[in-house]
């Protein structure tokens, strides 16, 4: 990712704070999270950590536009995918959670990771996200193969 691509998920994400000065300040010089509330420019779909997982690797095809961005917790074991805020969406599955208006997301800067949350996907800055319906059907395709996959590891 070039410096200046850097520099636009930066002041991208930093949009959504309250005071976005602030907010790249505590990125620099705190312990390098900050919470933004979601619901105005995103909201962030959570998923357990192998499902997100295998579904981002779904989302991530030489055919497909480059996915949106995407967030994980190694200590809540838990993968987040950044689409459009929608209020009226329900997303219905085990695990899953929509964090929209009312909701505060902890974030790291693009550029690096803080504590246990990470990008694996970054801000570009261009205001792309994960398109609903692709993202649903990623969903879908992955929680089948973990169907299918879960009994046969526990042999």
């Amino acid at each position: 990712m070039s410096d200046a691509m850097w520099t636009r998920g930066v002041e991208w994400l930093a949009a959504a704070a309250t005071d976005p000065r602030l907010c790249k300040r505590e990125w620099d010089q705190g312990d390098g999270i900050t919470l933004l509330e979601a619901g105005r420019y995103w909201d962030v779909l959570s998923v357990p950590d192998r499902l997100g997982l295998l579904t981002l690797d779904l989302l991530w095809q030489a055919s497909r536009p480059v996915p949106g961005p995407t967030l994980v917790d190694t200590a809540a074991h838990r993968v987040g995918f950044f689409l459009p805020p929608d209020p009226g969406t329900r997303w219905v599955g085990a695990g899953l959670r929509r964090a929209g208006r009312g909701s505060w997301v902890a974030v790291p800067p693009p550029y690096r990771a803080a504590r246990f949350v990470e990008w694996l996907v970054p801000p570009d800055g261009t205001g792309t996200l994960h398109a609903p319906v692709t993202l649903e059907l990623a969903l879908r395709q992955a929680n089948g193969t973990l169907a299918v996959l879960t009994p046969m590891c526990g042999r």
